[in-house]
């Protein structure tokens, strides 16, 4: 039965659109659910056809894609678009059609041939049935296609729900995905604030979500109430260690050069850097050297993109009006920088040392701010960072051996990067996720393909087994007891 009676009974507040799109997204769920059940285990070969048509899906939209997310962002760089939203998935799907087939091999596991004689074990991953993908906003393509690549090499049926604050990019991903897709296997559904709730309510046999750690325990909740599993991507502030002596041009730039991606909107930029005293100079000198070459009319230029949302280009605003108002030392990387709210962008900024009291200190920023924050001793670094949340990603620069394993083994994070930062989140092969406030569980390779997978464990009875022993009467058990206590 409908866990939805009627969109108007279940969300009276909801508007005429959103109504009817619940509708038809519960009708969707329903087909998918009755298709999945007359279809548990596709082959090898239709889960790689499935790859493929995403991957010729992508190809074939690739300048509208492009245009969409120009439109959405009001500037985004036709080369980013294409290397972070259309590269990216090739890689992705290229790595899970090498790897496919033993994948979804039986994987052998141990018995004790003394107590199970012949006896086989072996662990099979099985499609887990209907998963829900919730999007953001500011990988729409990248997070909107990519985990349904290994979705649906696992073998499931997968339903989209893209960000409302990426409007051009959700209408294109429904269009694209409608046109490749009978909607029993995929399907997208566009809509607002009350279909998102009305999705994240759906008895899923896994739901992910990407996006603020605020929203994702609302989806948790949710999901708690069908004890749908879940993978949260919750982003954080992720922080960049320059241990002493390694404020290089090289680094500095790998610190810079990730920020400016997306303008900074994205999960795994560099939040905040931490920098020793003795180098904070060069530091900004650095920086200011790698803007003024590499984007001297950034803000002005083709590679900025514009922010999201004009709400969301105040707040960042904002964030650099109150630490200029408690004093705080403000370092613009771009002469003349301005921001344009026509086409949303922004210049570069770093913060020096700001007070921890700082919004800009306690929220994640998703946008061109670089907090610097000073330290004295490294020990002092590493308890900066592990009295904040567990963060996303972690990045430390270094030479010395043994500091880069004194940092990382003194921090907990969901991924870390040393002498670079955010390419953990790019490789196909490298499981990606959080810890802890910044997510759960994992996707991307072979985790990817085991987090929407069923890991049924099977047991396949041999010969020569001493099986009975565990029924009744136990006293026939007694001698194995005491075999088994005499040989350890």
């Amino acid at each position: 039965m409908s866990i939805l009676k009627s969109a108007s009974e279940k969300y009276p507040a909801a508007g005429a659109d959103d109504a009817v799109a619940i509708l038809d997204m519960q009708k969707a769920f329903d087909a998918q659910r009755k298709a999945f059940a007359a279809d548990r285990n596709p082959t090898l070969e239709e889960r790689r056809q499935r790859v493929e048509k995403l991957v010729g899906m992508v190809l074939a939209h690739r300048e509208r894609i492009s245009a969409a997310l120009n439109e959405d962002f009001g500037a985004h760089p036709v080369a980013a678009s294409d290397l972070l939203e259309v590269l990216g998935l090739l890689g992705r799907a290229r790595y899970v059609l090498d790897n496919l087939q033993a994948w979804m091999s039986p994987s052998p596991r141990e018995t004790d041939s003394a107590m199970l004689g012949t006896s086989k074990a072996y662990v099979q991953s099985q499609a887990k049935g209907v998963i829900g993908n919730i999007v953001p906003w500011n990988f729409p393509f990248d997070i909107g296609v990519g985990p349904l690549i290994e979705m649906l090499a696992a073998g499931n049926r997968v339903m989209v729900k893209p960000s409302e604050f990426a409007p051009a990019c959700a209408a294109l991903l429904r269009e694209m995905v409608a046109a490749t897709f009978d909607p029993t296997l995929v399907h997208v559904a566009v809509g607002g604030l009350d279909l998102a709730r009305a999705f994240s309510a759906l008895a899923w046999d896994h739901l992910m979500y990407t996006g603020s750690s605020n929203v994702g325990r609302e989806i948790m909740a949710a999901a708690a109430r069908n004890l749908t599993p879940v993978t949260l991507e919750l982003g954080g502030k992720c922080p960049a260690i320059l241990s002493p002596g390694s404020v290089t041009a090289a680094n500095v730039e790998s610190v810079i050069g990730t920020k400016i991606i997306k303008n900074g909107q994205m999960c795994v930029s560099v939040d905040y850097a931490l920098v020793h005293r003795s180098e904070l100079n060069a530091f900004i000198d650095h920086a200011t050297s790698f803007m003024a070459s590499a984007a001297p009319e950034y803000s002005r230029g083709a590679d900025c993109t514009g922010i999201i949302s004009l709400r969301h280009l105040d707040r960042l605003a904002g964030l650099l009006q109150e630490a200029a108002e408690r004093q705080t030392r403000i370092v613009p990387l771009e002469v003349d920088g301005r921001i344009d709210r026509a086409t949303r962008r922004m210049p570069m900024s770093l913060v020096i040392d700001p007070a921890s009291d700082l919004r800009i200190m306690q929220e994640e920023i998703f946008g061109p701010i670089l907090p610097v924050v000073i330290y004295d001793d490294l020990d002092e670094a590493i308890d900066a960072i592990n009295a904040g949340d567990r963060p996303l990603g972690l990045y430390v620069f270094g030479d010395d051996e043994a500091v880069i394993q004194r940092v990382l083994g003194n921090t907990v994070s969901g991924g870390a990067a040393v002498n670079t930062c955010a390419v953990q989140a790019a490789l196909p092969s490298l499981a990606f996720g959080g810890v802890g406030a910044s997510g759960m569980g994992r996707h991307h390779g072979a985790e990817g393909f085991r987090e929407f997978s069923n890991q049924r464990g099977v047991v396949i009875r041999g010969t020569g087994d001493m099986i009975e022993t565990f029924y009744a009467p136990y006293s026939k058990g007694a001698a194995v007891v005491e075999a088994v206590l005499s040989s350890l």
